[in-house]
């Protein structure tokens, strides 16, 4: 049990064990900030530990929770470069967190309820190695409901698409570390679209590349998919000039519109009307 004399943090790197950066395969660091995630945790963890990529780190930052992510964390901390546990800001100030924790030439965040396929990271770097002057790579993903319906999303970045809706998925996206030195981090103003607002800054000039295959398993819903989210889209739009005031305003009431269109069919699906019996 976590008492409040307990170390609130952990992983290899206390204990000098350290990744290094090598030609061939460049340091992979893997982010995820979790709050109150004992009931999937594990599953993200496993799915790191089971990637076939020679160079990685994991880093975790917790929110301070309350139940057993703690003590979930403390049983994995031999395959975690670092976890720190300890009230933030929301998960773009976690993600900023561990940006400064980050040794990696490479990116990526992982949600505490998402797991990697097999060969994910593999999969990016050589894709990487292949096109070394790209900062960014995405990739599609399947997103899981809890009723059992599962869709596969992402495509490729590209401008102005990306300026209109976010076509690309964070979660399946590897960040090359000089982009966010010559862009910055995450603007923690936001609570939900701060990774889309901060791609959309280098607009035109981010170098991307795609890989097409499914990468990670995602949990659908939560407040990452609702009409918060659109409307903080809008507001990442005009912000960084990406998109003009008139025209975005149009596109979130079509995406409201269209978020509500799915909700109702949705709501269909498991509600099924069944004729009544003729007796």
């Amino acid at each position: 049990m976590q008492t409040d004399h307990a170390p609130k943090c952990g992983g290899t790197r206390l204990k000098s064990a350290l990744a290094e950066p090598d030609n061939e395969s460049p340091l992979v660091t893997v982010i995820t900030a979790v709050f109150n995630g004992e009931e999937f945790l594990a599953g993200c963890l496993e799915s790191v530990i089971s990637q076939n990529y020679p160079n990685l780190e994991h880093v975790v930052l917790d929110g301070g929770s309350t139940d057993g992510t703690v003590e979930i964390l403390r049983r994995y901390e031999d395959h975690i470069a670092l976890w720190i546990s300890e009230p933030d800001a929301g998960v773009y100030d976690a993600w900023n967190k561990g940006l400064g924790l980050a040794r990696g030439e490479w990116i990526s965040f992982l949600g505490a309820d998402d797991e990697y396929l097999p060969g994910a990271i593999s999969a990016y770097m050589n894709l990487a190695k292949t096109n070394p002057s790209i900062d960014y790579i995405s990739s599609p993903i399947k997103s899981l409901h809890s009723d059992g319906l599962s869709r596969t999303l992402g495509g490729p970045w590209m401008w102005p698409r990306f300026s209109q809706m976010m076509c690309s998925i964070h979660v399946g996206s590897m960040h090359r570390s000089r982009l966010f030195d010559q862009y910055g981090r995450f603007d923690t103003s936001y609570q939900i679209s701060g990774d889309y607002e901060l791609l959309l800054r280098p607009r035109a000039n981010l170098r991307s590349a795609f890989l097409p295959i499914v990468t990670v398993c995602m949990r659908a819903g939560g407040i990452s998919d609702s009409i918060a989210a659109l409307r903080e889209a809008y507001r990442a739009k005009v912000q960084t000039g990406g998109r003009r005031k008139a025209t975005a305003l149009v596109e979130l009431y079509t995406a409201i519109i269209k978020y509500r269109v799915k909700g109702m069919l949705r709501w269909i699906h498991n509600h099924p009307l069944h004729p009544t019996p003729v007796t």
